[in-house]
């Protein structure tokens, strides 16, 4: 017995320790986390303190609406942290910042005495982060609290995730392909399908993607060529495995749209089919000046990411390894002396070597301004034509001989790629103080929006060798020498202003919007016009909200409480997914537009 009692005791003391040394371990951690982070907050526990104050608040899933315990709460400064309680609660208690500050010395002076550097009080703003929901968009102003009793509410969105398994016929486990995650997104206006993220199988062939958000992905399978040193011989036959699209498509245009939404999971099973792979080496016709080469390859008829060529600088070639198929290869040099070519080539049964690709250099691009803007009476009205370097600039009003180039506008092509081979161009910078031209650079073959951004006025009309460039894309040919872009620029607009009405109360009345949040985001898209990307305003306290100098024509505008990329360029499909009922409104020069919108999550 008492042997009993002499191995229980030591085994109660050994565990202590060992609780011991873990406690240790995780303050130890949250203070290399942290560094100098001042841990003055835990959950649901106030620290009394003279000249402090207290803010409180709770983490909730931003879909269900429930606690979240266990969450970690941070000021963004870095300067605090504090663990959610069980019911998703949290108190900070800030020290008040002094008053009486020692400027030469950075201490400050307390009671009569100084005692050391200033103590800046409470943080502006906090987030919230927990394994398992995505990072917080937008930290909550707490700087306008002025009791604990108004109460701070932090919302986590959980995680979309994919998974799945990858089966390899044959394989023994050892075989690791990548995948390679594409999410839909709209920027200026236009579609794009971005990269969101590579990884590859475990030994089972399973994988997970995760951390992702409410949106539209597709999933596909990168190359694999097989090197198993026991079936491998060198100079032999080559096998691998062509991407494969989800779920079993052979292209990225006719893969399934995966449609995930928050806290969603999606499992999907994929089974790519080996083939035989033949050597590729492609030349060019004209000698190279740069290392900087992109090299994208496709099935031809069909632009999108999987297969993969490189460049060998050493020997200026393209080479690599591709299956039987005809394939589209685009090569793009960039810098000064941009260049660009493209090559359709056939594989079948054999390597394929020989066929060189063309560069031709990128094409620049004359921009010509008409301002049409309204003076005062005071203002001589002329009609001018300026000239300089190519460049076309037409006066209309008031005309001084020392016109500049017009700062107040930039101009930008944006290409309709979706997959982003094809670079974009802007302005060229000025040479000098005297230059006033207005050149597009580096202007690869392609089909590109024309987007201007003006801080005076609106773009009343664009155009390129009588292309209406507002309502159509501008076409740029393999080397083709392009005619003038004319803009021009007036600034009799439109004006739309409003009020958003907030969500009622239980009771009734009209909610009131809290200090620190956000009230929503509203959005102005043009319906006719191709060359406007969506004007946005953030609305914070006052519900009230103005769009001046807008181009006429019909507009589409609506209010959501979140900001949504995707609703830049907003179909009908997606207005719906989100409860938007948008208003129509049709514009005139000059006219004066007032609406009241509802907010939409």
């Amino acid at each position: 017995m008492a042997a009993c009692a002499k191995y229980f005791a030591s085994k109660t003391a050994a565990m202590f320790v060992l609780r011991s040394l873990r406690e240790i371990l995780v303050a130890f951690v949250l203070y290399v986390c942290f560094g100098t982070l001042q841990i003055s907050a835990q959950s649901g526990v106030g620290i009394d303190r003279p000249e402090s104050d207290t803010v409180r608040g709770v983490v909730v899933n931003a879909v269900t609406h429930q606690a979240i315990g266990r969450a970690l709460v941070l000021s963004t400064d870095s300067r605090y942290a504090a663990m959610t309680d069980d019911r998703g609660r949290f108190e900070f208690t800030f020290p008040r910042a002094e008053s009486e500050q020692s400027q030469s010395s950075g201490t400050y002076v307390r009671n009569g005495q100084v005692v050391g550097a200033p103590d800046t009080g409470r943080p502006s703003s906090l987030t919230a982060r927990k394994v398992g929901f995505l990072p917080v968009e937008d930290a909550v102003d707490i700087s306008q609290f002025t009791s604990p009793e108004q109460g701070v509410t932090i919302s986590l969105t959980p995680e979309a995730r994919i998974v799945g398994h990858v089966i390899l016929p044959g394989s023994d486990g050892s075989d690791r392909i990548a995948l390679e995650l594409y999410r839909h997104s709209v920027r200026d206006g236009q579609e794009h399908w971005d990269a969101a993220g590579n990884v590859a199988t475990r030994v089972d062939g399973g994988f997970r993607f995760a951390e992702l958000g409410d949106g539209d992905y597709k999933v596909l399978t990168l190359e694999l060529l097989d090197r198993d040193p026991i079936t491998f011989k060198p100079g032999g036959q080559m096998y691998g495995y062509p991407p494969l699209y989800y779920p079993s498509a052979t292209d990225f245009a006719t893969a399934a749209t995966i449609h995930l939404t928050s806290g969603e999971m999606f499992e999907l099973t994929m089974s790519p089919v080996e083939h035989a792979y033949y050597p590729v080496k492609l030349g060019f016709t004209n000698g190279l000046t740069t290392p900087q080469i992109a090299v994208h390859v496709w099935p031809q008829g069909h632009p999108g990411p999987g297969f993969a060529l490189g460049y060998d600088m050493r020997d200026q070639s393209i080479q690599g390894l591709l299956p039987d198929g005809t394939y589209t290869v685009q090569a793009t040099s960039f810098g000064a002396n941009a260049m660009s070519g493209t090559l359709n080539v056939t594989v079948s049964g054999g390597p394929l070597a020989g066929p060189a690709i063309t560069l031709v250099p990128a094409t620049s691009i004359v921009v010509g301004v008409r301002e049409e803007f309204e003076h005062s009476e005071a203002e001589q009205q002329q009609t001018a034509t300026v000239y300089s370097g190519g460049s076309m600039r037409v006066l209309v009003g008031p005309f001084s001989t020392n016109s500049r180039r017009p700062s107040y506008l930039q101009v930008m092509l944006t290409p309709e790629d979706p997959f982003g081979f094809t670079p974009a161009a802007g302005l060229r910078p000025p040479t000098g103080p005297e230059d006033e031209t207005l050149v597009l650079e580096n202007v690869h073959p392609g089909r590109f929006r024309v987007g201007v951004n003006t801080t005076r006025g609106y773009v009343a009309g664009i155009t390129c060798g009588g292309t209406d460039l507002i309502h159509q894309p501008l076409v740029v040919g393999m080397g083709a020498s392009m005619p003038p872009i004319e803009i021009t620029m007036r600034d009799d607009g439109a004006e739309v202003d409003g009020t958003i009405e907030l969500p009622k109360s239980p009771n009734g009345a009209a909610a009131q919007n809290s200090p620190g949040h956000r009230i929503g985001i509203v959005y102005l898209k043009a319906m006719d016009r191709i060359d406007d990307q969506a004007k946005e305003t953030v609305i914070q306290q006052d519900p009230t909200f103005k769009f001046e100098q807008i181009a006429p024509g019909t507009y589409r505008i609506f209010a959501v409480a979140r900001q949504r990329p995707e609703l830049a360029n907003p179909s009908d499909e997606l207005l719906n997914k989100y409860g938007v009922r948008p208003q129509i409104v049709r514009l005139e020069a000059g006219q004066k537009e007032h609406v009241r919108l509802s907010l939409a999550d």
